[in-house]
């Protein structure tokens, strides 16, 4: 996954990545992973949602994602 950079839209990253990110982008604030799971239809069991939780935390270093102090995420926008 490339890092944002200007020009870049999200059709660049991969399908669900984009999916992750359209999840963000509509929720009314910042998110918690079990959101994103739920949102996705993803198990709420422990591997299941670290697994998000390491997607969004990748997009966030890579600046497509901001991570709040509270562990939340919001778009970078």
């Amino acid at each position: 996954m490339p890092p944002r950079e200007r020009g870049l839209d999200e059709s660049v990253l991969p399908a669900d990545y984009q999916r992750i990110m359209d999840v963000v982008r509509r929720a009314d604030g910042p998110v918690m992973v079990k959101q994103v799971c739920t949102e996705l239809g993803i198990s709420l069991e422990p591997a299941r949602s670290e697994a998000m939780r390491a997607k969004l935390n990748r997009l966030a270093e890579r600046g497509w994602l901001r991570k709040l102090a509270d562990g939340k995420f919001t778009t970078t926008l």
